[in-house]
């Protein structure tokens, strides 16, 4: 996969120097609804990756989230999300991703997130290890929620079912040192992996969100699942991911919100 790696980790690098360079500066803002925008920036960084992967591996399918967010090809498949955190990039808020993964056998084997603002690029494949910025990284120590520092998200339909989001955000604050909600959910996970976080829940996730991230946790030592405990699943809209040691007390937390 040193092939794969290498094109991925490029073009996630060019759409982001597209992305630095527009960031807070963006004319039209089109709504996919009321809280979930794009800009003419994903467009044309995800233009760049598509034709960049199309060219080099003109045999794996591609779903990109603002051209083909439906499709669910059978073999192997690039998952690309050109911006996530769109919200933050249009007000100007420098903490968005490009996200780039490779999906074989319904396994992650390539994952690339890119943060332009801070220069930070998070890779890992299959049977490699996690990286930031080539340099080997590795999930927390903490063994407790007690002594954990948490992040999570909130889905687009949010305002529809506020009160059972918020109930899962109580629970989990209640348990833990504090939580912080950041707007992008690759990150998020690399931030796991990179043990910045200790663990990360969030609903309504597509694959061009987590299979990177997915990748980098568990190549970090973390683990990651939905929130029965199952594994990758890329069309799984709920993510758990953890350092591993506080997975179980995670879990459970979450099963005690569910139920209430």
């Amino acid at each position: 996969m040193k092939a794969e790696l290498a094109v991925a980790t490029e073009l996630a690098q060019q759409a982001g120097g597209l992305i630095a360079a527009n960031l807070g500066r963006v004319g039209h803002v089109g709504h996919k609804s009321p809280v979930n925008l794009v800009t003419e920036v994903d467009t044309a960084a995800e233009r760049l990756i598509v034709d960049g992967l199309t060219k080099a591996f003109p045999d794996a399918a591609i779903v990109a989230e603002e051209t083909a967010a439906d499709s669910r090809p059978a073999g192997p498949c690039w998952y690309v999300d050109p911006i996530d955190g769109t919200t933050n990039f249009v007000h100007g808020l420098p903490h968005c991703a490009v996200s780039i993964a490779l999906v074989v056998d319904r396994e992650p084997a390539v994952g690339v997130v890119h943060d332009p603002c801070k220069r930070e690029t998070f890779t890992a494949t299959r049977n490699g290890p996690a990286r930031l910025n080539g340099e080997p990284i590795r999930v927390s120590e903490a063994a407790s929620l007690a002594d954990s520092l948490l992040v999570t998200g909130f889905p687009y339909d949010r305002c529809q079912r506020l009160d059972f989001y918020v109930s899962f955000f109580r629970e989990f604050l209640a348990r833990c040192r504090d939580v912080r909600r950041f707007g992008s959910a690759a990150l998020d996970l690399c931030y796991v992996a990179a043990g910045r976080f200790d663990g990360f829940w969030e609903f309504g996730l597509r694959p061009w969100d987590t299979a990177a991230g997915w990748l980098v946790v568990e190549r970090a030592g973390g683990r990651v699942t939905d929130f029965a405990g199952c594994g990758f699943d890329p069309w799984k809209p709920q993510v758990l991911a953890t350092n591993g040691r506080v997975h179980e007390e995670a879990l459970a937390v979450l099963a005690q919100a569910a139920s209430a």
